[in-house]
């Protein structure tokens, strides 16, 4: 009849073989990816501990001896037969969504699986110069009880300083400090002829300091950083305040919880120390703002000090929304537990690789397990599921305008509709040069909130998870969604961290990122023909032959992008 409402008939996607080994790699994860995951961090332990134990000296020496052995086996490559040169680590143990192919094309392997040592922290200067493979739970460990921390110290525990570097990094204090390369104070490199250089933002390598972030080590291997440190209090005092509403309500009071609305967003008086929302729903999210506090404060009468580092303890995700029904509260939390409180259940992906890693007996029985090391995880998968997952699977990091995160979660939720959505803001300063990501052009002119002269307030749109309509059961086309998400970045002046694959054609690709000076270091510190072209590393797929030889013959200067073709 005319009166009724018909409902949408929703399209099936064909059930197959790999739906049914997804559903249940739960067997593996429990009976082999948990208890080699136990012995793997337990070895990377006492690798930690050995490191530690070493005097500084000792440290400081063996990385000059390993430095060396670097530079004599690039002196073994023979560019007329060898490949291109990339590190020895091998693809499973790289966390992020790009497999890596490139390296099983003719390729020249260097090892720096030696570098994994803290070799100083400088009280007087608040630097700590690190190697390349050293985690965010190695540095923490040995900061924090010193009431220091890295300005930017990334969430979760296996991520490296080489990699945050290379690649990408942010946290919760990025809205002050910047992404994680933003708090580089210097860089030691080794250039593909060899020479070993010390890069600072005003020195003859300034340009080299400039452009190695997001470089994903196409110019040069990283071999040690001397990054910023902060003092830090022993907790955190963290204020769980729910919001309702639709979306653009939602990321106004995400902008609200940080952002100063009369521009004062320098006076910590008014901007907190650590800042996250986390939207659960199309109406529905929790923002979270945190202050650093002595144990004098945590311990007064009346505070909740809740220590989520336990490992019986919630999922730090689901102990946030239940701000939901709870109603605004405030705890105080270790530090050390608040910096990687997204590590136990990998963000919320825990969830897709347990379903029920977060019910109350799994918790007190086998959370002392938890999580799953991401590189046992990537061994245990086969090309057919890991092209699944690729297929049917999100993981994206959106890097857009504090300005245009209501139309980045609508834009989500009408593509893509995955919950939780997480938001993490950040500064993208000016620069004396423009390297691979930049603010708007002229953004200060237009005084937005979290805005400065000297910054524009970014926002980190993380979405991971399965989409609604493939928990639906119907058909979704991964390929195209990822290709439609690197557009609307460019159309909207934003970034795809490099971890993820990208879609694009080379072109486009440097439609979202400025080739310009990344491309003047590629020739002035002879990378071209040693070194793979950051698009290349990032592509989907396998690097044939040919490629590693277009890679190596690239152009001398790029011809100006054009966009995609619209599909047939």
């Amino acid at each position: 009849m005319s009166g009724e409402k018909v409902a949408t008939v929703r399209p099936k996607r064909e059930t197959r073989l790999v739906d049914f080994l997804v559903q249940f790699r739960w067997i593996v994860v429990i009976f082999f990816v948990l208890p080699f995951s136990c012995l793997y961090y337990f070895s990377i332990y006492l690798g930690d501990v050995r490191s530690a134990r070493k005097s500084e000296s000792q440290r400081k020496k063996e990385h000059e001896e390993n430095v060396k052995e670097v530079v004599k086996r690039l002196a073994q490559r023979d560019a007329s037969k060898d490949g291109l040169v990339c590190t020895a680590r091998p693809p499973w143990t790289v966390i992020g969504m790009r497999n890596c192919d490139y390296k099983r094309a003719r390729s020249f392997k260097v090892d720096l699986s030696k570098f994994r040592n803290i070799l100083e922290i400088n009280k007087e200067r608040m630097v700590a110069k690190v190697e390349p493979l050293v985690n965010m739970a190695q540095i923490s460990r040995a900061t924090i009880p010193m009431n220091l921390s890295l300005a930017v110290i990334g969430e979760l525990d296996d991520l490296t300083v080489g990699g945050l570097i290379n690649g990408f990094g942010i946290e919760g204090s990025s809205h002050i400090y910047g992404l994680f390369s933003d708090t580089i104070v210097a860089l030691e490199v080794v250039l593909a002829d060899g020479r070993v250089v010390r890069a600072t933002k005003d020195n003859e390598y300034s340009d080299l300091f400039y452009a190695i972030p997001w470089s994903q080590g196409t110019l040069g291997l990283l071999v040690s950083a001397e990054i910023k440190l902060i003092p830090v209090k022993e907790y955190m005092k963290l204020t769980y305040k729910p919001v309702t509403g639709n979306l653009k309500e939602l990321a106004q009071a995400f902008a609200d919880s940080f952002a100063p609305r009369d521009g004062d967003q320098d006076n910590p008086s008014k901007v907190p120390d650590f800042v996250e929302g986390m939207i659960y729903s199309p109406t529905e999210g929790v923002m979270m703002t945190g202050r650093y506090a002595s144990t004098k404060e945590a311990k007064q009468k009346g505070n909740v000090i809740n220590s989520i580092g336990w490992w019986f303890k919630p999922w730090f995700y689901q102990h946030a929304q239940t701000a939901l029904k709870r109603g605004e509260f405030v705890e105080y939390i270790p530090t050390r537990d608040y910096c990687h409180r997204h590590t136990r259940s990998i963000y919320w992906e825990g969830k897709l690789i347990l379903p029920f890693g977060d019910q109350f007996w799994f918790r007190y029985l086998f959370g002392w397990m938890m999580p799953p090391k991401v590189a046992v995880l990537k061994a245990t998968q086969s090309e057919y599921i890991r092209n699944y997952y690729h297929d049917n699977h999100v993981i994206q990091d959106l890097l857009v305008p504090l300005h245009k995160v209501a139309d980045t979660l609508e834009w989500v939720h009408r593509e893509m509709e995955v919950y939780p959505v997480w938001l993490c803001p950040h500064r993208i300063y000016k620069l004396p040069v423009k390297p691979m990501i930049h603010p708007e052009p002229g953004f200060e002119a237009h005084k937005r909130q979290g805005d400065t002269k000297y910054a524009q307030m970014y926002t980190d749109v993380g979405v991971y998870y399965a989409p609604g309509a493939v928990l639906r059961g119907e058909p979704y086309d991964g390929a195209k969604k990822c290709h439609d998400v690197e557009i609307f970045l460019i159309e909207n002046h934003g970034f795809q961290p490099q971890y993820a694959v990208t879609e694009l054609s080379e072109k486009n690709f440097w439609r979202m990122f400025d080739a310009t000076l990344y491309q003047q270091c590629r020739k002035k510190y002879k990378a071209i023909g040693t070194f793979m072209n950051v698009y290349y590393k990032c592509k989907k797929g396998k690097k044939t032959e040919k490629e590693v030889q277009e890679a190596e013959q690239e152009k001398a200067e790029l011809e100006t992008p054009e966009v995609d073709e619209p599909a047939d």
